[in-house]
């Protein structure tokens, strides 16, 4: 039996439904009950992910724990402490939840943590690696760091398995945020600034990361290991851009502003983080987990684009 936290949110819909293909037994912690999850899925209503939530119901009979549910980023944050807000979460809750996985017995712990925990942006041909020792300066990047290393001191003190994998943006059928944005831009053929950027930044489409998630359930070579994830081919948010454009089967009318000029302008208005995302590296090198667990990104980028700008044109009829 898998617990599964998260169950309802853009990664936990699809993992939930590949593992119920699969006849996985499933555990769904949830806030409440919910029909939006297949009916073979045990649902368990545990309230908020908080340091004192009871899990114990939840744990019953529970082999592995796959943990999904966390504060994520907060474009408007209204909390008082905001670094206290996603600590209570992403850390307190999480540890919270390990310690009584660890004492009813849990064999393994797979945290989804973020690329994050590395950092925010590489330089050129300096890929992050799983086993780089940077410490984060954004909040939710510092919760999920503090999280994980809270996990591997767990893993020492009690013996349950722990794997943390770390993605960086993941994309897919019912994307929100700004990859929504993007195709949205895109689809209405709207011209962007945004065509003369030679960055590289790793991506990981959700079919891949729930592959891989699924890969370290029972995967020897997983226990205890801190994994990268990406689809193994890193894109220009130029070429990122024109090749979602095909797969919306419309043409993308990208102006070729000077990048640095394209920054220079982005920062004097206050836009250093966007600035940032879409001129920036952030390159991912997922040697380790090809090597140690022969793990293979089952979709290409293509595929995967083609998959998630079809799932947006139907929403649209």
């Amino acid at each position: 039996m898998i617990l599964l936290t998260g169950s309802t949110g853009f990664i936990g819909q699809s993992l939930s439904q590949k593992l119920t293909n699969q006849k996985v037994p499933l555990t769904a912690a949830v806030r409440r009950t919910t029909d939006t999850l297949p009916d073979p899925i045990r649902q368990v209503p545990v309230g908020d992910l908080l340091p004192n939530t009871d899990w114990s119901q939840a744990l019953t009979s529970v082999d592995a724990v796959i943990h999904l549910a966390a504060r994520v980023h907060v474009m408007q944050d209204t909390a008082t402490d905001p670094l206290a807000a996603f600590r209570n979460i992403n850390t307190a809750g999480t540890l919270n939840l390990a310690r009584q996985a660890a004492a009813a017995g849990v064999r393994r712990f797979i945290f989804l943590s973020s690329i994050k925990v590395n950092g925010e942006h590489t330089t050129a041909d300096k890929p992050f690696t799983a086993d780089d020792t940077h410490i984060p300066t954004d909040l939710y990047g510092i919760s999920k760091y503090e999280a994980e290393q809270g996990l591997h001191e767990l893993a020492l003190q009690t013996g349950m398995e722990v794997v943390i994998i770390r993605p960086p943006l993941v994309y897919g059928p019912g994307v929100k945020a700004n990859f929504l944005s993007m195709m949205r831009w895109l689809h209405k053929g709207i011209p962007l600034p945004l065509g003369a950027i030679h960055n590289q930044r790793s991506l990981v489409a959700l079919n891949n990361l729930v592959d891989l998630i699924t890969t370290c359930i029972d995967h020897p070579a997983a226990a205890n290991q801190t994994f990268l994830v990406s689809d193994g081919e890193d894109l220009s948010t130029t070429a990122l851009l024109q090749r979602l454009g095909s797969a919306l089967g419309k043409p993308t009318r990208l102006l070729p502003v000077p990048q640095r000029l394209l920054t220079a302008s982005l920062t004097l208005l206050g836009k250093a983080a966007i600035a940032q995302r879409l001129c920036g590296n952030l390159q991912v090198d997922i040697s380790k987990t090809r090597d140690l667990l022969g793990w293979v990104p089952p979709l290409s980028v293509d595929e995967a684009l083609r998959q998630t700008a079809q799932a947006y044109l139907q929403s649209r009829r």
